[in-house]
């Protein structure tokens, strides 16, 4: 299964961003899929993620901010960034198919950049 990721970008703090994530199986209605992030000398971070019966987690700091939602025909998962904070600098991944110790696909990454 390959993920790729699309949609990063720069914007001024206050913008917006949609980063898009395309599977390339019929995973994303059967699979959680997710987004983390990594920002330069940070650790990585789940920003959010997305279960088959629609079940969504955020992480504090993207609440209210950021929204995930899939498009299963097109087998491809979203992720709104409204708000755009200049904290949210990072390298954003896509991750499919969670099981016990970690998700099990991984994307390349894209880059966002926001400045002040």
């Amino acid at each position: 299964v390959q993920l790729v990721e699309s949609g990063g970008g720069s914007v001024q703090a206050g913008g917006s961003l949609k980063l898009a994530c395309s599977a390339s199986e019929f995973i994303v209605s059967n699979c959680r899929m997710g987004w983390y992030r990594q920002a330069p000398g940070k650790e990585r971070e789940m920003v959010s993620s997305l279960g088959p019966a629609g079940t969504t987690d955020y992480a504090e700091s993207v609440k209210g901010r950021f929204t995930i939602s899939r498009d299963n025909a097109k087998n491809t998962v979203f992720l709104q960034m409204n708000s755009l904070k200049t904290e949210d600098t990072a390298v954003y991944q896509c991750v499919a198919c969670r099981t016990v110790q970690d998700f099990q696909y991984w994307g390349q990454g894209t880059q966002v950049n926001v400045s002040s």
